[in-house]
C-alpha cells in the first residue's frame, strides 16, 4: 500500500516516521490524530523481529507436539507483518523470513500428525534452534514426510515476494524482470497444483530464482543470469 510515511501529531506536534513505528499513533502522547506531511510511497513492511528464544527455553518442559502449535503461531504472527517494500525501496528476500515460513509450515504439520517420526521431530527442533538467525538445514535434510509442506512453504514465500515485486515493477518497469517473474509464477503454480509434493531441491531452486530476481531488480545485473539458471534447472528436471 502507499502511505505518507512522515507523520505529524495533531495533538502534541511531534513528527516521526511511520516506517520506524508501523503505526499512525503518536509515539509521544499516543494520539491517533496524525497527518502525513510527505508524498505517498509504497510500503509493505513492518518493524518486527522474530525471537524464538522463549520457545527454545520450553523444549525440555513440554512435548514437541505441544510446542509445535506455539511455534507455528509465533511464525505466523511474524510473517503476517512482513513485507518487502520499505519506503518505496524493494528489500531482498531474506533468509529469516524464508526460515520462519518453513518452520511455521513444518511445525503445523508436526502438531497434526498422530505419530510423527523422530527425524521429523529433530528437523522441527533444528529449525527452531536457528530460524531467527536466518539459518536453516539444506533441502537435502528435509524429511520425506515434510516434502509437501516444504514445497508449499517455498511456493508461499515466492508468492508473497512476487506480490511486492509486481508492486515495485508497476512504478519501476523492467521488461526482462517481468519475463523472469512470469516464468517464476508458472513454476510456482505447478508446485501449488501438485500440493507441494515436489523434490525439495526444486522447491528451493524456485525460491532462489525469486530471490535473485529481486537482486537483479535492485541493481545486481549478474543476478538475472543466476535467476535464469535456477529456472533452467527446474525446466531441465521436467524434461
Amino acid at each position: 500500500m502507499k502511505v505518507r510515511g512522515e507523520r505529524e501529531c495533531q495533538s502534541c506536534g511531534l513528527r516521526w516516521s511511520y516506517y520506524d513505528t508501523g503505526t499512525v499513533a503518536c509515539p509521544e502522547c499516543g494520539s491517533v490524530r496524525s497527518v502525513g506531511v510527505d508524498d505517498r510511497t509504497e510500503h509493505t513492511d513492518m518493524p518486527v523481529d522474530l525471537d524464538l528464544t522463549p520457545l527454545r527455553n520450553r523444549v525440555d518442559s513440554v512435548t514437541t507436539a505441544e510446542l509445535a502449535r506455539d511455534i507455528a503461531e509465533t511464525c505466523r504472527e511474524y510473517t503476517r507483518k512482513r513485507g518487502f517494500i520499505d519506503n518505496g525501496q524493494l528489500k531482498p528476500l531474506d533468509e529469516t523470513y524464508v526460515a520462519a515460513v518453513e518452520l511455521g509450515a513444518v511445525a503445523t504439520a508436526f502438531a497434526r500428525r498422530a505419530r510423527p517420526s523422530d527425524e521429523a521431530e529433530l528437523y522441527v527442533l533444528d529449525l527452531l534452534g536457528s530460524a531467527d538467525r536466518g539459518e536453516r538445514p539444506g533441502d537435502e535434510a528435509v524429511p520425506e514426510e515434510f516434502n509437501a509442506e516444504f514445497g508449499l512453504a517455498m511456493a508461499d514465500i515466492v508468492d508473497s515476494y512476487q506480490r511486492d515485486l509486481r508492486r515495485y515493477l508497476d512504478d519501476n518497469p523492467d521488461q526482462h524482470a517481468q519475463q523472469l517473474s512470469g516464468r517464476i509464477r508458472d513454476h510456482r503454480k505447478r508446485v501449488e497444483a501438485l500440493d507441494g509434493d515436489v523434490d525439495p531441491a526444486d522447491a528451493n531452486r524456485l525460491m532462489h530464482a525469486a530471490r535473485d530476481l529481486g537482486r537483479y531488480i535492485t541493481g545486481d545485473e549478474t543476478a538475472a543470469v543466476t535467476a535464469d539458471n535456477w529456472l533452467a534447472g527446474l525446466e531441465q528436471d521436467r524434461t
